[in-house]
């Protein structure tokens, strides 16, 4: 289970460590093995390879004459990258990716239970920025009822 929010540099090669405290986990269940992807919201996803062959199987099953669902399949397995830890815990993000993020030095690993979103620092901040609006009242409707 990955939680938290770790604040991360990419180093000059596009190289991100994975910080210490997952390391084992990942070697654990999926001998370092990642999948980094993109998501509609400009962040990458990262998933343990494991993790992503389900969600990949069932993206690929859907049916391709549905214009939407061949976007998402375009966008998700189509920028799908297999990177690999190396001795340092690290993994590389191509340049494609980091585009597509906005990555520049500094970045945010955010762990989401069986995945990891990394963001361009400033744009987390806004992302947690829009999250706090929720005090005013603009909570989504499946939240109704939820509580801390």
């Amino acid at each position: 289970m990955f939680r938290g929010v770790t604040q991360l540099s990419l180093d000059a090669k596009g190289r991100l460590a994975i910080p210490a405290r997952y390391r084992g986990e990942l070697m654990s269940c999926c001998a370092g093995r990642l999948i980094v992807t993109v998501d509609p919201s400009k962040c990458l996803l990262v998933y343990p390879q494991p993790a992503w062959g389900p969600i990949e199987e069932k993206l690929n099953s859907l049916s391709s004459f549905d214009s939407r669902t061949r976007l998402l399949q375009r966008l998700l397995v189509g920028n799908a990258s297999d990177v690999e830890m190396d001795g340092a815990g690290r993994i590389l993000v191509s340049a494609p990716l980091r585009r597509f993020a906005g990555l520049t030095k500094e970045v945010v690993l955010v762990g989401q239970g069986t995945k990891f979103e990394v963001w361009d620092e400033a744009q987390w901040n806004l992302q947690i920025e829009e999250a706090l609006a929720f005090k005013d009242g603009d909570i989504p409707s499946e939240l109704d009822g939820f509580s801390l």
